[in-house]
């Protein structure tokens, strides 16, 4: 194998590691439904963070932006390949640790997201590409365009669904009950 695929084979390696330990600890493959959708928008469903894409995709999207721009200022001179190969490794770890129990039980505990059981395999492994294409993304587009992007996916989904990859940590890290009554307020 050359050199220059190394750092690919291994980011798809990490994604079907993810996925098996996810699947080895008790995510189900696919939703308990029985079906794939390719878009779940009804935030309080038993369906959310089920199928191939929903309301908490861009901010995988978005993670990979924030990767890109991160891995662009401490780690520059490396190829492409391998800051990829590194974002996802914590793109991975982020989605191993989110469907543990404990973050699981925090997210229950701490936001509204009081049916949250954890993402299924499909989902966990379409946010991770979804990362992957955030990560292309800020590696092509000038940097005003990914500033766009972060700025409008987050109004897009504050807007829609009150939540975001900035409430969704703000209310994990330091839970703020104004913020969780206002997110409860959302229609069902």
């Amino acid at each position: 194998m050359s050199q220059s695929r190394l750092p690919y084979v291994l980011t798809a390696a990490t994604v079907l590691f993810a996925a098996i330990v996810e699947w080895l600890n008790g995510r189900v493959l696919i939703c308990k439904c029985g079906y794939v959708k390719l878009w779940q928008g009804q935030v309080f469903s038993a369906e959310n963070s089920q199928h191939i894409s929903d309301w908490y995709t861009p901010s995988h999207l978005l993670h990979g932006i924030l990767f890109f721009a991160a891995l662009w200022l401490v780690a520059r001179r490396l190829p492409f390949g391998w800051r990829l190969l590194i974002a996802m490794l914590v793109e991975a770890g982020w989605e191993l640790l989110e469907n543990s129990a404990f973050i699981i039980e925090r997210y229950r505990a701490v936001t509204i997201s009081l049916d949250y059981y954890g993402d299924s395999v499909l989902n966990s492994v379409c946010d991770m590409l979804a990362m992957v294409v955030g990560f292309w993304l800020a590696s092509r587009v000038p940097v005003w365009v990914s500033l766009l992007l972060i700025v409008g996916f987050e109004a897009l989904t504050i807007t829609m669904i009150r939540d975001g990859l900035a409430l969704n940590i703000l209310m994990l890290v330091h839970p703020i009950d104004a913020v969780r009554n206002w997110q409860a307020a959302l229609p069902h």
